[in-house]
């Protein structure tokens, strides 16, 4: 089932995240709001011991009281700002998982125009500030936004002349909040974009970390490195610079406050208007308004930040993606070999490129091996992106036994295929975790059957923990033909019923090339196997060779056959077995 559409304004992606969490914010901001009103009540508890300084009354029952109150809104407001904390962090978590099985389900055309480390940046540091928002941003707000208005209503009942010198000032704090917010949520979406693309570039160098160091371009890549953080920095340092106005215009708006009242209501007192513990009292609750204000300047800043980064996030939100895959992989179903049907297919990957594809027809037997040979460029690997899905034909139909591909859920459609990559990725964990990465139900019998046909008995054998043995980031701790037999291992544990290959011999040595051509030719047995080869030497004995020259299929049958009728093929074969028949043949003969 597809992920609902998103909504369209950070406002509304902001609620999707807090709403499963409201009735725990209303909690902990309905905590903090009491341990306020606590707070509301020192300064009429201060006035009442003043008075009884004048009277000569015990002090003892204000004194009490007022510590009662000192304490109580202190524990209050504590237990309310972990409530707030702990929520918030279940919101971040949330939005991290729901943007991370989004980002896993894009179409392979969105994350190829994307960049690896500012996605990256969008689940770890976007989602961070949605902390901030949701305590400091969105509950302590409207938590300030009551005291402000329960201390207004006291200190309107005290009087009402320094109430409007008061708010006069505060006007004047709210005009200069106003104007800049805005400018705070632009400079925090620069700095939170800036801080993506550093990561993209740091991303860069670590995902060709030896490239790096062979090329000697540790300086240059530091260096374009530093360039991006010092631009993510001066973004940061501009959004600092307006938080800071807006923070500095809240302390001095209390300070021209306090000023102006002590001003007013000394003139008052000295007329007899205004006793000088309601002025004392109504001087705290002007310092008490520091806290409110403070609170609501700071959450008006956090909903910038918070909306800035949203806006984020709501990119990747708005993206299509792929339907759901079953939580525990595809379920075995139908293990027949599978037949293929390209009907003038065309496609390219930009409408300014020339296309890759350009009206490519062929079929592929049920059973049996069929190869895709040609120069590099002519479509090869093209053609199993189409089938997987990864991108959809311009035109033209791809058919799997007599079924349109589009027609096929796309899990169906995937389960029925073992694709082993040209670079044969292999996932940090242990090798029997990336064994079992496509077929995770797996038996023992399967694996050591399966380890048995691709010649990786003996490594197993030579691993310190076998099977459970780390096999390090992107499988460093494997050569180049282990990478690939334990690619090519993987998909055949999914008992395929198409078996696809790319280059799948291509960083094998003469001896195990040779071996795994045998079990190539043995799968061919049991399933259909399509296999890109630049190596002619592993498809002489394939059924049907398709040869494919700038995205057109330019002939096909069998080796023979080409070898006789196409001067392309003819070359390639004859160029290839020149220098690499003594090879091969000294490889079998040990």
């Amino acid at each position: 089932m597809d992920t609902p559409t998103p909504p369209k304004t950070p406002w509304r992606l902001l609620l999707t995240h807090i709403k499963p969490q409201k009735w725990m914010l209303v909690a902990g901001g309905l905590l903090g709001f009491t341990g306020g009103m606590a707070g509301l009540a020192e300064p009429l508890v201060a006035k009442s011991v003043i008075d009884a300084f004048g009277t000569g009354a015990s002090l003892t029952g204000p004194i009490v009281t007022l510590t009662i109150l000192v304490l109580a809104g202190a524990t209050i407001s504590a237990a309310g700002m972990y409530v707030l904390e702990r929520t918030a962090e279940s919101i971040v978590l949330s939005a991290r998982l729901r943007l991370v099985g989004r980002m896993l389900r894009l179409r392979v055309p969105d994350v190829d125009r994307l960049k690896p480390g500012d996605l990256i940046s969008r689940v770890t540091a976007d989602t961070t500030l949605l902390r901030a928002v949701c305590t400091s941003g969105v509950t302590n707000a409207i938590s300030a936004a009551f005291m402000l208005i329960g201390c207004i209503v006291l200190m309107a009942v005290m009087d009402p002349v320094l109430l409007g010198v008061t708010l006069g000032v505060l006007v004047m704090i709210g005009l200069i909040t106003m104007f800049v917010m805005p400018r705070i949520g632009r400079a925090t979406a620069q700095a939170q974009e800036a801080l993506g693309e550093m990561g993209a570039t740091l991303d860069r160098s670590l995902q060709a970390f030896r490239t790096v160091k062979a090329a000697g371009a540790e300086a240059r890549e530091t260096a374009a490195v530093r360039t991006a953080a010092e631009r993510a920095w001066r973004r940061g340092v501009t959004a600092a610079g307006w938080s800071s106005i807006a923070g500095t215009s809240t302390w001095l708006g209390v300070q021209l406050s306090f000023l102006a009242v002590l001003g007013v209501g000394g003139v008052r007192v000295a007329s007899g208007a205004l006793e000088v513990s309601s002025l004392i009292a109504f001087l705290l609750y002007l310092f008490y308004l520091t806290g409110p204000i403070a609170m609501l300047v700071e959450g008006a800043t956090q909903l910038q930040t918070g909306l800035a980064a949203v806006k984020r996030m709501r990119e990747v939100e708005d993206l299509d993606v792929e339907p759901s895959a079953p939580a525990e992989g595809v379920a075995a179903g139908d293990t027949a070999p599978a037949g293929i049907v390209f009907d003038d297919v065309r496609f390219a990957y930009d409408e300014d490129r020339a296309p890759a594809l350009n009206g490519v027809s062929f079929e592929v037997s049920a059973g049996g091996m069929t190869a895709l040979v040609g120069p590099s460029g002519a479509g090869k690997s093209t053609i199993f992106a189409l089938l997987e899905r990864f991108y959809e034909p311009s035109s033209g139909a791809i058919r799997l036994d007599g079924a349109d591909l589009r027609d096929l859920p796309m899990t169906e459609l995937r389960g029925a295929f073992g694709y082993v990559e040209q670079d044969s990725p292999v996932l940090a964990g242990t090798l029997r975790e990336n064994l079992t990465f496509g077929a995770p139900h797996a038996t023992e019998e399967e694996i050591i059957e399966v380890l048995g046909r691709t010649q990786l008995s003996d490594l197993v054998a030579r691993l310190p923990e076998g099977l459970d043995t780390q096999v390090g980031h992107r499988g460093q701790m494997l050569s180049g033909g282990e990478r690939q037999r334990v690619a090519i291992a993987r998909a055949l544990l999914r008992r395929p019923r198409l078996l696809l290959l790319d280059e799948a011999t291509s960083q094998l040595d003469a001896v195990n090339e040779l071996r795994l051509r045998d079990v190539i030719t043995e799968v061919a047995g049991i399933t259909t196997v399509l296999v890109i080869a630049h190596r002619l030497s592993t498809v002489t004995s394939a059924e049907r060779i398709v040869v494919l020259e700038a995205g057109r299929v330019r002939a096909a049958g069998t080796h023979a056959e080409l070898v006789a009728d196409d001067d392309l093929y003819r070359e390639l074969a004859t160029t290839q077995f020149v220098t690499g028949t003594a090879a091969m043949g000294a490889a079998a003969a040990g």
